[in-house]
């Protein structure tokens, strides 16, 4: 028997177990699809450029990005606390 370095056996070969396909997969493991910003296009969540369009994908890469604006003000109010409390008690 003949193994190829790419993991292909010779065509007469009867199939391995890891040769087959998983039949377990649903189209939930397929992964989640969102709108295209440019076109409209369903696809794929971690897709970096829309098979449709062409056009590259944006996705939100800052830390505070889809946090409501309550959120982000009670951070930056407990962040300049805590430096006015070390200031304080650095004197």
């Amino acid at each position: 028997m003949y193994d190829d370095p790419r993991g292909f056996d010779e065509c007469d070969d009867e199939l391995l177990d890891r040769e087959y396909p998983d039949e377990d997969l649903d189209e939930e493991d397929a992964g989640t699809t969102v709108a295209c910003s440019h076109c409209g296009a369903e696809v794929y969540d971690d897709a970096f450029q829309c098979p449709v369009c062409g056009e590259y994908l944006e996705h939100p890469t800052s830390p505070l990005a889809g946090r409501p604006l309550w959120w982000v003000v009670l951070g930056l109010v407990g962040f300049a606390a805590a430096i006015l409390i070390l200031v304080g008690l650095a004197r």
